[in-house]
């Protein structure tokens, strides 16, 4: 984490089907915000669990409990003013449970955005970045959201990114155009490098 100058706390939740490129996103977008000395932070879904709460399965409980969880670390840390910016990469796929974040993180007077990374899950299945669909074929893994587990959309209002129609800096880009226009991050960045 940076030590940069001090800025007003919030969160982007990047919500979108397995292999959509929520984490990827997410990475691009901490590299150049760090780059420009400012404070942030990524919070990947699947590490989170893996690290802190690996009991929980993808069981609709099990999901909501982790978002649940996922957004009581940045507020805990922005209490204590180690985070500027945190950055959720996970499927996060009902509405109720993105909503309560919301809720959560408005009420401490914290900003907070919703980005739906939309890819098609056509795509999502070719790239299977964790092999999730191989497992799923094999008779090894069940509850795989957008496949035989439900993927609720975000509201046509939230930032949409189809990682199909663009690369990863451009989504990266659109973003940190939504974190200058609140606020959050100075402008200009730095470019990635090519």
């Amino acid at each position: 984490m940076n030590d940069g100058p001090s800025r007003p706390g919030g969160t982007v939740l990047l919500t979108g089907l397995p292999s959509s490129g929520k984490s990827t996103i997410a990475a691009a977008t901490r590299q150049r915000v760090a780059a420009a000395g400012q404070r942030v932070e990524v919070l990947d879904g699947d590490d989170v669990r893996g690290r802190l709460w690996p009991e929980l399965g993808l069981t609709p409980d099990d999901r909501s409990q982790n978002l649940g969880r996922i957004t009581a670390l940045p507020l805990m840390l922005a209490g204590h003013g180690v985070l500027v910016l945190v950055l959720v990469a996970a499927i996060a796929p009902y509405s109720a449970d993105r909503a309560l974040m919301r809720v959560r993180r408005e009420d401490t007077g914290r900003y907070f955005a919703e980005v739906h990374v939309a890819t098609a899950l056509s795509a999502c299945a070719q790239r299977d970045v964790k092999g999730l669909c191989g497992r799923r074929s094999r008779g090894e893994l069940t509850q795989l959201t957008g496949v035989d587990a439900a993927y609720e959309e975000p509201p046509p209002h939230a930032l949409r990114i189809d990682t199909t129609a663009e690369s990863i800096a451009e989504s990266a880009d659109h973003v940190l155009d939504l974190l200058i226009h609140r606020g959050l991050i100075t402008s200009p960045l730095p470019s990635p490098r090519p």
